[in-house]
């Protein structure tokens, strides 16, 4: 399976969680890559992530299979070919745009999974992965509040969460999706930048069931568990937003310990990190 995750080194605990979860559950080569950038602005500099981290997680999932790796890729010359202007002070950071450059990496396969790094697996991911997308831009799950709310057909359902996206990067440069998606965010503000962009220019998607990207309340048949920002009404209208290395608030506020074998690696792989 090829996964893609994108991200400075914030996402560090999110990654490493999210490939433990994967290792976890799934027995197929795993052929990780992660894009990166140098960003700096005026007021703030955003540090891209250390190969360091990334020769440890390598040598982590060569332990499962030795034909299993995890790539680091620096893309700062791209991105700022088409820098997402309108975007950069909103409060989704550039790197959070990263994949809409996807298709304008060589290194990458045609075919790959994306995650966010608060995507957790807890079955076998190689069901969605394994889905015939020669025909489709990109494969998800609506997203569970703004299906509500945005949609091109005012009868269906059809806006998706891009959290966890099964991309045919051969398909998406023939129609230019990307292309068209990075253009508008650098010309458009919008409140999702890059997650609007994709819904807004696919035409080739298809929607599967929510167990591939469940935004709200695990079952059985979850597949992938992404720990978004939820909206609570009682007592008062609020966000909350819990992530999976909270772990005292995912424990309290989610009572959520399905993953507690996973988090017990992922404490030892930070207490590696931190001494290598």
């Amino acid at each position: 399976m090829n996964i893609l995750y994108c991200g400075d080194k914030n996402i560090i605990d999110g990654l490493i969680i999210s490939i433990l979860s994967i290792l976890k559950n799934t027995k197929e080569k795993l052929y990780i890559y992660v894009l990166t950038m140098n960003y700096k602005t005026e007021k703030k500099k955003y540090e891209p992530l250390n190969n360091s981290y990334i020769e440890v997680l390598n040598n982590l999932v060569k332990k499962y299979n030795k034909d299993n790796f995890v790539k680091l890729i620096d893309i700062t010359d791209i991105v700022y070919e088409c820098l997402p202007k309108a975007n950069l002070n909103t409060n989704f950071t550039p790197f959070c745009m990263l994949r809409l450059y996807a298709d304008q990496v060589k290194e990458l396969p045609d075919k790959i999974l994306y995650l966010d790094n608060d995507v957790v697996a807890l079955k076998d991911p190689k069901e969605l992965y394994n889905i015939d997308n020669s025909n489709y831009e990109v494969v998800g799950a609506l997203d569970y509040y703004g299906s509500i709310f945005f949609r091109k057909k005012l009868t269906q359902k059809d806006y998706l969460n891009s959290g966890v996206l099964l991309l045919n990067l051969d398909l998406i440069r023939k129609n230019k999706l990307f292309e068209k998606s990075r253009n508008r965010c650098r010309k458009v503000k919008m409140m999702l930048p890059d997650q609007t962009a994709i819904n807004i220019y696919s035409n080739n998607k298809l929607i599967v069931d929510r167990r591939f990207n469940e935004q709200k309340q695990i079952d059985n048949k979850t597949v992938f568990r992404h720990f978004t920002t939820t909206f609570k009404f009682w007592p008062v209208f609020h966000t909350q937003k819990v992530k999976p290395w909270d772990i005292d608030r995912l424990h309290n506020i989610l009572h959520e310990h399905k993953i507690d074998d996973v988090l017990d690696d992922y404490k030892q792989v930070v207490r590696r990190i931190k001494n290598e």
